[in-house]
């Protein structure tokens, strides 16, 4: 059977899969569409372990919050073009959604569990994206909370989830937009392990500008730079960042108490893919 260019593009546009491979695949299965896909389908499974090594540190940060649980989730691709493909969206945060409904106690969990959408467990929901996209996709890491919650995603690249003692949606979503804006790691100075203290401690002394000052002055000094550092690193203690004259702990105070928090940054401490567009070319050229 003849394989037109309309075939072609129907199959892509069902399966996202390249010319070349749709044409193979309708080539392999006499012009059957349905067929077709699922020698696509197949084909990226088989694939799929072989993408596993690949660096995956694009990708999408996604929350969901309904009826006092909430989940943050990180899903890595490999590249910018396809964390933007709406596909993939969907299909991040439609994740965030699934663990919100199911509440996995662990990533083995998490892959066990079955698709309410797609009637499929979520480690071969993955595989198929693998399938139709074409790059290695990977669940990095979720988090569930439950509570009094908020949250807010600033384009998909980082994630804030928050936990209060009281509900207030509009000042819960100042403080988690103000999280993602200043960093912050601890929520107040009680929860700073001590290790952190003394390694920016360590780190204070041993800088060259004290070295020549006397004992007791530069323990002074560095007593000074470490509290600093600290109140840098405290949510109450950071100036709220819609109003650099007033602190988080004057914002909530007599309204609410903020009983935890995470934030992520998309591919935060991943290896970064290093592309090299000639060699893609002469690659795609060579096929």
């Amino acid at each position: 059977m003849t394989v037109t260019a309309a075939m072609v593009k129907e199959l892509r546009e069902k399966t996202g899969a390249g010319f070349m491979d749709s044409k193979k695949a309708l080539e392999q299965c006499d012009g059957d569409i349905e067929k077709a896909m699922e020698f696509l389908r197949q084909k990226g499974i088989a694939s799929a372990e072989k993408k596993q090594n690949r660096i995956a540190a694009e990708g999408l940060v996604a929350t969901y919050i309904e009826n006092g649980v909430g989940a943050i989730v990180e899903v890595n691709c490999e590249t910018d073009f396809v964390a933007k493909n709406e596909d993939f969206k969907t299909f991040v945060n439609g994740l965030a959604k699934h663990i919100v409904a199911t509440k996995p106690q662990d990533m083995d969990a998490l892959n066990a569990s079955v698709c309410a959408c797609c009637n499929m467990t979520i480690e071969d929901a993955v595989k198929d994206k693998i399938a139709t996209i074409g790059e290695k996709i990977n669940i990095r890491r979720f988090q569930i909370f439950e509570g009094n919650l908020a949250t807010y995603v600033h384009n998909g690249k980082i994630g804030v989830l928050i936990s209060a003692s009281a509900q207030d949606d509009v000042l819960l979503k100042d403080v988690a937009l103000h999280i993602a804006s200043s960093a912050p790691e601890f929520v107040s100075r009680k929860e700073i392990p001590q290790s952190v203290i003394d390694e920016e401690t360590r780190i204070e002394m041993g800088k060259e500008d004290l070295a020549k000052k006397p004992e007791n002055i530069r323990a002074k000094i560095v007593e000074g730079r470490v509290n600093k550092l600290m109140s840098q690193k405290c949510l109450l203690e950071q100036p709220f960042v819609k109003n650099p004259d007033q602190t988080i702990e004057a914002l909530l105070s007599g309204k609410l108490e903020i009983k935890s928090f995470v934030r992520w940054t998309l591919g935060e401490g991943l290896e970064k893919r290093q592309d090299n567009f000639a060699e893609e070319v002469m690659n795609q050229m060579v096929k």
